[in-house]
């Protein structure tokens, strides 16, 4: 992934002046070791100010983690903690910041190696609040030198997610296509979140692709792509406008990007772009999500941020599929039932005309769009990439902003199912625990469109908490509720 930060986090303890200022040393270094130990030790930084008791300490702190290339903060309460100072330094820090405290080691050591960290965890988070500060704080934020480490490891995704968002620009080529309302973007919680927005016509991508006919670098690209299609490349015909296409998104993003050193794109692809560029664009989309570089479809610029946000948590490629149909009652019956353990209405397929990358399926081929063939020649419908998506944990989730500039979000992990699914685009059989109660209480009632990004692997919980972070009312963080849970507006007596 080349398009999403790499973040260095500083770790900086904090003491009361009044509680023995070697608790938080020891235990900072015994922080540092256990991180080392186990993770890598250049996702974090030490830093090397004693500890922070006062304000002029915690300028010294700053000073000292901005030289020294941190864009995120661990403030550790080694002991109870300066509550002015310590909530001070997630103030002036222009990144995410974490807060952790310290646990008593030994019911042998309560008098001079009490350090009460856990009484000065809430006067910290009182004092975030007072002053208006975000800050992550963990489910259970105090814990063993180890617990803490494993606390700062599922911080690091969290704060790549954050850091990325304030340095992000979507690019956009629309309109996006008629009856697509769904994919409505009011830019204003864009520029809330700290994102900028570049809104382009398709008329000036037309022109820049017409600009690159005849790039040198167009064989080169042909070449990347045979050998990554392999047995696949059924539409050879096609490779030379596909590489011309992406040499043209790549250098508009080079030429486009300005101050911002990371960028998805929320592209057109339907209806007079077949019959002007002459294909499909779903490949050339596919090869940049997996360099980390999102590309959505229908010019849906929630579902390109969604997509940043998963490639940065993840760490890996990601997906926009649509929410797209039923699983077949007799499919059901023959494939699943009693193979896995999940009802009828806990499935659906996820699909895409061709947008998923070839590393997230588990064959693929070159093809024609079906559906848009349906009403145009076949020949300028080429480009899609078709296969089953890989089987295995995934989580499907949105970050979306209402009409009227609400934010509002939803997760649910679930898994794609190792069944075939005898259909066309790139598609997966998925199961999610109480899809059918989450799709109606969550997706239809929160007004969600028929887009939803997909990351492999679970990563629930740090998209939970990056939604937090940046504003999401937890009330409107929408998830699939156990059965046991009921929605809000969900009927008692159905």
């Amino acid at each position: 992934m080349n398009n999403i930060p790499k973040v260095k986090i500083g770790i900086v303890a904090v003491s009361r002046d009044c509680f023995p200022e070697s608790l938080s040393v020891n235990r900072r270094k015994a922080l540092v070791d256990a991180y080392k130990a186990k993770y890598d030790e250049a996702d974090i930084y030490e830093c090397p100010i004693c500890i922070v008791e006062s304000e002029i300490h915690m300028v010294q702190a700053l000073e000292d983690v901005k030289a020294a290339g941190c864009e995120a903060i661990v403030v550790y309460l080694g002991n109870f903690g300066p509550e002015i100072s310590e909530t001070l330094l997630a103030k002036h820090f222009d990144g995410p910041a974490m807060f952790v405290a310290a646990a008593e080691e030994s019911g042998n050591n309560l008098i001079q190696g009490r350090g009460d960290a856990y009484c000065g965890m809430l006067n910290a988070s009182y004092n975030l609040k007072l002053r208006n500060i975000k800050a992550y704080i963990p489910e259970y934020p105090v814990g063993t030198a180890e617990e803490c480490a494993d606390m700062i490891h599922e911080f690091v995704p969290i704060a790549r997610a954050i850091v990325g968002l304030k340095n992000l620009k979507i690019i956009s080529f629309g309109p996006r296509p008629l009856n697509f309302l769904a994919c409505n973007a009011p830019i204003k919680q864009l520029y809330n979140l700290g994102v900028e927005i570049e809104e382009n016509s398709e008329l000036d991508l037309f022109e820049a692709f017409n600009n690159h006919a005849g790039d040198p670098r167009i064989p080169d690209v042909v070449k990347d792509m045979e050998e990554e299609l392999g047995a696949g490349n059924k539409k050879p015909e096609i490779l030379t406008k596909l590489a011309q296409y992406e040499l043209t998104l790549l250098d508009w993003i080079e030429a486009h990007k300005g101050y911002r050193k990371y960028v998805a794109i929320a592209g057109k692809c339907w209806p007079a772009f077949q019959t002007q560029f002459g294909f499909v664009p779903c490949y050339v989309n596919s090869r940049l999500t997996g360099r980390g570089i999102p590309v959505s479809c229908e010019v849906d610029i929630y579902g390109a941020l969604s997509e940043f946000i998963g490639t940065c948590v993840s760490d890996d490629i990601v997906t926009l599929l649509d929410i797209n149909n039923s699983v077949p009652a007799d499919m059901y019956e023959e494939e699943i039932k009693g193979k896995f353990n999940y009802t009828h209405k806990d499935t659906f397929m996820g699909f895409h005309c061709g947008n998923t990358n070839s590393k997230k399926l588990s064959f693929c081929d070159m093809k024609y769009q079906l559906i848009m063939a349906r009403s145009l020649p076949e020949e300028v419908t080429q480009g899609t990439l078709e296969g089953d998506i890989v089987p295995g944990e995934i989580t499907f989730f949105r970050l979306q902003s209402t009409s009227d500039n609400i934010l509002r979000a939803y997760v649910a992990q679930g898994e794609v199912l190792p069944v075939a699914t005898r259909s066309f685009g790139g598609i997966g059989i998925f199961a999610i625990p109480e899809m059918g109660r989450f799709y109606r209480h969550v997706l239809i009632e929160g007004n969600y469109p028929h887009h939803g990004a997909v990351a492999f692997g679970h990563h629930g919980k740090a998209l939970y908490e990056v939604f937090k972070y940046i504003g999401v009312c937890p009330d409107e963080i929408g998830y699939n509720h156990p059965a046991s849970v009921p929605y809000r507006t969900e009927n008692p007596f159905a």
